[in-house]
């Protein structure tokens, strides 16, 4: 068995946004214009200009037509709902997506709530959530589906499979492991609250580390063999960019592992182009 094989994500992102740019060539031709993505950004979070600048950058590359709409933090939520209906009614707008954080008095559940679901690239709204957990179709939240992606598309099988997935909010635990279900794994749900940790990530076949604590797993978590996935973005006391994942000791158990940065990362911008993409096409 191969040992610590890379999934890379950088360049699976690269063949999806390929694949991407010939259908957009494709779509508009037929269609006349170009899918459009708005981007709401909120304030002057360096991190959060860091991610708009690189999605718009993406929007440009597979022919995206991408609106950045930047708002001083002292907006008010009523204000910024109008920017939301206004794009709701814009034809040439196919995706919504408002970047967050956002300031302590918008509350970011109502503002996701009045973006229509069919413009809602993020797949955050409530009914693609229900949706999802219903098993129909609808938007996929970016960072799980681009999970799924990786998976597929390294050749790693997923049905009848024992995936853990240590972490369960909103935007990655619990829909990642909705989709990992659908595709036939058995999943174990582990967070903060979960007892002897390491009883269940070392029963892992593939195990996906979506936390926010810096190298909270290590290789005592892993079993022999096990794909490991980490979403986490964290900064190191160098400063440095790493995830939940030790990766150079869970290296040496694994069988694949994404890195942080270049593995889930480049994915989740991915997926928000691919979201765009369907939004336009109706799909």
């Amino acid at each position: 068995m191969n040992r610590g094989n890379l999934i890379d994500g950088k360049g699976i992102a690269g063949q999806i946004k390929e694949e991407l740019k010939t259908e957009v060539k494709k779509w508009s031709a037929g269609s006349g214009r170009r899918p459009g993505l708005a981007v709401i950004l909120v304030g002057e979070d360096p991190a959060s200009r860091t991610y708009v600048r690189g999605k718009v950058r993406d929007c440009e590359q597979v022919g995206i037509q991408s609106e950045l709409i930047q708002k001083p933090d002292t907006i008010g939520e009523e204000e910024l709902l109008f920017e939301i209906h206004r794009l709701n009614e814009d034809p040439a707008v196919d995706g919504i997506l408002v970047q967050l954080p956002l300031p302590g008095h918008i509350s970011s559940d109502r503002i996701i709530s009045e973006i229509r679901p069919e413009k809602d690239v993020d797949g955050f709204h409530p009914l693609n959530a229900g949706r999802l957990s219903t098993g129909l179709k609808s938007m996929l939240p970016c960072t799980p589906h681009g999970i799924l992606q990786m998976l597929k598309r390294t050749g790693i099988s997923i049905a009848g499979k024992h995936a853990v997935v240590v972490g369960r909010s909103n935007i990655v635990g619990k829909p990642v492991s909705l989709l990992l279900q659908k595709e036939n794994a058995t999943v174990t749900m582990c967070h903060s609250r979960t007892e002897n940790l390491l009883h269940h990530t070392r029963q892992a076949d593939i195990l996906v580390a979506a936390v926010g604590r810096l190298h909270i797993i290590t290789d005592e978590h892993v079993k022999p063999g096990a794909v490991v996935i980490d979403v986490g973005m964290n900064r190191t006391p160098e400063g440095k960019l790493a995830g939940d994942v030790a990766f150079a000791s869970v290296r040496e158990k694994a069988s694949y592992i994404t890195p942080v940065p270049g593995g889930v990362g480049p994915m989740t911008r991915a997926m928000l182009l691919y979201n765009t993409v369907q939004a336009a096409k109706g799909n």
